[in-house]
C-alpha cells in the first residue's frame, strides 16, 4: 500500500525532548519504519519549520517525509499551528491530486484537521483515514484546567476528526473509553498500542553500566521537562526514600538547562524538599544511549498527571527495569500491577514513595517484575507485531472504501 502518515508538528526526524518533541516523533519513526520493512511506501507528511529544510528527504528507516509549507518557516508552539492547518491540508489536496495514496493516517487533532480539509478540496474518490491522537483536548482540560494552553476549539474540532474518521486507533483501553464519551461508535475504534525497539531496548550483555560514586539507589523518570509529568511529586517522594538519588532524562542540553524554567523549577523544589544533593537533572539524552541509563538503574518512575499512553514503561521493562507508576491513561495497560511493577493512585505521594521503597528494599521482588516486563514487552510490543497490527487497520478500511464504491 502507499500510506501517508501526517504528523504536523512532530517531525519523526527531530530529536525527542524538546518542548514540542517527544513520543509522538518516536512513535511515527518507528511505526513508518516498520511499515516500510513490510513491504509499504511510506510518505510521512510534516509542517515545514525551518528555512534550510528541504522538501523531501529520506529518513535513515528508508520512508520519505516530506516538509510541507504551511505558516512561516520557523519553529512555532504547537498550540499556536491551528491558523496553519487549512493551508497544510490544501498543499496535501494538491500533491494527492496527482500522486494519492491508498490510505491516509493522521496523528494528533490538528494534523486530522489538515486531513479533513485535504479531503473537502480534493473532489476526486476520497481516501480512507485513520486517526491517532496520541492525546486528548477532553483529558487534557479536565487535568490540566485553566493551564491548557490547547486552542479554544480544539475539543470541538477533535470530535469532528474522531467522528469522521474511517477508523480511530486508540492505544488503550482508557482511551477508548474517553472516545465514547464523545460520540465514536466502537467498532470504529481499534485498539493497537505504541510499540518498543526490542533490539536496541535489551538488557545489558554482561555486566551493567558502571555507577558514579553516589547513595547506592537510583531511580529514573524521563521525558519532556513539563509539569504534567509529575517529576516534582518523585522529587516529594524522595524525602522518605533515603539513600536514593533521582536522574531525570528530557529537555534542553545539559548546558542550556540553567536557562529553562521547568529546570530551575524542580531544582528549587528539590532544596525545599531537602534533597537537592540527590537530584541530577541530566538533559537531553542521546536516543542511542538510553538504553545503559535504563539499564545503570534500579528502578524507572513515571508519575505523570495523565498518559494517553507512554513509552517510557515499556523501553525501561525491555532494558530489564521494573517501574513504579502512577496509575493513570495507558500506564494501567503497560504495567501490570504486582507482576511487571507497581502502580500507584495519581497524586498519592506517600504511597509512591513506599512502592519505591518497597522495590528497593526487595532485590529478588526487583528481579522478579525485571523479568515478567522483558517477557510482557517481547511478547506484545515489538515494532514488528505492532506494525502488523495497524497494517491490519488499513486493510480494513480499504474493503469498507472498496465497498461503497462498489455500492454507488
Amino acid at each position: 500500500m502507499r500510506l501517508a502518515l501526517i504528523s504536523e508538528h512532530a517531525n519523526p526526524m527531530a530529536p525527542p525532548g524538546g518542548v514540542d518533541a517527544g513520543g509522538q516523533n518516536v512513535h511515527v519513526e518507528a511505526l513508518a519504519t516498520a511499515l516500510g520493512r513490510r513491504g509499504h511506501e511510506v510518505t510521512v507528511y510534516t509542517r515545514r519549520d525551518g528555512p534550510h529544510l528541504p522538501e523531501t528527504m529520506t529518513a535513515p528507516g528508508g520512508f520519505r517525509v516530506v516538509h510541507v509549507p504551511a505558516g512561516p518557516a520557523e519553529r512555532i508552539p504547537r498550540d499556536a499551528l491551528l491558523p496553519f492547518m487549512g493551508e497544510f491540508g490544501r498543499r496535501l489536496a494538491e500533491r494527492w491530486s496527482v500522486d494519492a495514496p491508498d490510505v491516509v493516517h493522521a496523528h494528533f487533532w490538528m494534523s486530522g484537521v489538515a486531513a479533513l480539509e485535504a479531503a473537502k478540496v480534493r473532489l476526486s474518490e476520497p481516501i480512507p483515514l485513520v486517526a491517532t491522537f496520541h492525546a486528548l483536548g477532553t483529558v487534557k482540560r479536565r487535568m490540566q484546567g485553566a493551564a491548557d494552553t490547547s486552542p479554544a476549539d480544539r475539543v470541538g474540532l477533535e470530535t469532528m476528526v474522531a467522528t469522521s474518521a474511517d477508523r480511530v486507533i486508540a492505544q488503550s483501553a482508557d482511551e477508548v473509553a474517553e472516545l465514547r464519551r464523545v460520540g465514536v461508535r466502537r467498532k470504529r475504534i481499534a485498539v493497537v498500542p505504541s510499540g518498543v525497539d526490542t533490539e536496541h531496548f535489551r538488557p545489558a550483555d554482561g555486566e551493567p553500566a558502571a555507577r558514579t560514586d553516589g547513595p547506592h539507589a537510583r531511580l529514573l523518570s524521563v521525558g519532556r521537562l513539563v509539569p504534567r509529568k509529575g517529576y516534582a511529586d518523585i522529587i516529594r517522594a524522595l524525602r522518605t526514600v533515603p539513600d536514593a538519588e533521582l536522574l531525570i532524562a528530557g529537555g534542553p542540553a545539559q548546558g542550556h538547562l540553567g536557562r529553562d524554567p521547568e529546570a530551575r523549577r524542580l531544582v528549587e523544589a528539590a532544596i525545599e524538599a531537602g534533597v537537592g544533593d540527590r537530584l541530577r537533572l541530566l538533559g537531553a539524552v542521546d536516543r542511542w544511549r538510553m538504553p545503559a541509563l535504563y539499564q545503570a538503574v534500579d528502578v524507572v518512575v513515571c508519575a505523570p498527571a495523565y498518559e494517553p499512553f507512554g513509552m517510557t514503561p515499556l523501553e525501561a521493562m525491555a532494558c530489564g527495569t521494573p517501574v513504579v507508576a502512577y496509575a493513570v491513561g495507558g500506564l494501567t495497560d503497560s504495567v501490570v500491577h504486582g507482576a511487571s511493577g507497581l502502580l500507584v493512585e495519581p497524586g498519592n505521594v506517600p504511597r509512591l514513595a513506599g512502592a519505591i521503597r518497597q522495590l528497593l528494599d526487595d532485590e529478588p521482588l526487583r528481579y522478579a517484575y525485571a523479568a515478567d516486563g522483558l517477557r510482557r514487552v517481547r511478547g506484545r510490543y515489538p515494532w514488528t507485531r505492532i506494525a502488523g497490527q495497524v497494517e491490519a487497520v488499513y486493510r480494513s478500511v480499504r474493503v469498507s472504501e472498496d465497498s461503497l464504491a462498489t455500492a454507488r
